[in-house]
């Protein structure tokens, strides 16, 4: 397996219920066929450009493991996804 980094930001207008829910179903869909190392939630930050006529996103990282199968799958949940507004999938290993 190799390690993984996935930062996505999700819609600010959320409440935080829907937020965390937001979290734990990507969470679910790396824990499928990987393992979650590390979830680290930075909170509202000020984004460089406005994305969907918003300023702000709710920023969130995670470090994990998979086969090569599972940042594919992870990326095309992300892409349909109404919760979230942009991500990047980074394999750490060179």
């Amino acid at each position: 397996m190799k390690n993984y980094e996935l930062m996505f930001i999700i819609n600010p207008t959320l409440e935080e219920a829907a937020r965390e829910a937001a979290i734990e179903k990507v969470k679910a869909t790396i824990a499928a066929d990987g393992e979650v190392e590390a979830v680290d939630a930075w909170g509202m930050r000020k984004l460089a450009y406005p994305i969907e006529k918003k300023n702000e996103g709710f920023y969130v990282v995670v470090e994990f493991k998979g086969n090569t199968g599972l940042p594919k799958e992870l990326d095309r949940r992300l892409r349909i996804s109404d919760d979230v507004m942009r991500h990047i999938i980074i394999c750490k290993e060179a």
